[in-house]
């Protein structure tokens, strides 16, 4: 049983480069393999509502966009790559913090309006606020049988 840490990807990046040496010089403007890392979110049902947290370290309110179509709440997080490799305090030796684009999709249904929705960004976690509403309701199952 491995640590919490090595995740279930521990000689993922091992594998990937020929020389050993080389798995310390990794530059990426995106997660790659690691992205299912990104975006964590817990999702916890109320009586009348669910409440979406989801992590957004390093992240601005700037950063985030959310959208509603065809019952889809979709959230996008954009970090933009920043080239310049110099500022007032010298010169960029090393960058390992996420510069890119993420996102991610809840279905919520076709019910709810985006004035349904309540936003919050506080400290890196965006937090969300989903009222249930009455789904009309759906037509009674029926059972095909198959011949042969």
């Amino acid at each position: 049983m491995l640590p919490a840490i090595f995740r279930d990807r521990l000689f993922d990046d091992w594998m990937r480069f020929p020389n050993f040496g080389d798995f310390y010089d990794f530059d990426k403007k995106f997660y790659g393999a690691n992205n299912a890392n990104v975006m964590n979110t817990d999702v916890v049902e109320h009586d009348d509502r669910y409440a979406i947290d989801i992590d957004l370290p390093g992240f601005g309110k700037e950063d985030l966009s959310l959208a509603l179509e065809n019952g889809y709440l979709t959230v996008t997080a954009q970090k933009n790559a920043d080239n310049e490799e110099k500022n007032d305090e010298g010169k960029l030796i090393r960058r390992e913090r996420y510069q890119g684009t993420m996102q991610r999709s809840f279905y919520i249904g076709e019910n709810l309006t985006e004035e349904d929705i309540k936003a919050r960004f506080e400290n890196g976690v965006l937090s969300l606020t989903v009222p249930k509403k009455d789904a009309p309701e759906l037509p009674e199952k029926k059972t095909i049988m198959i011949e042969g």
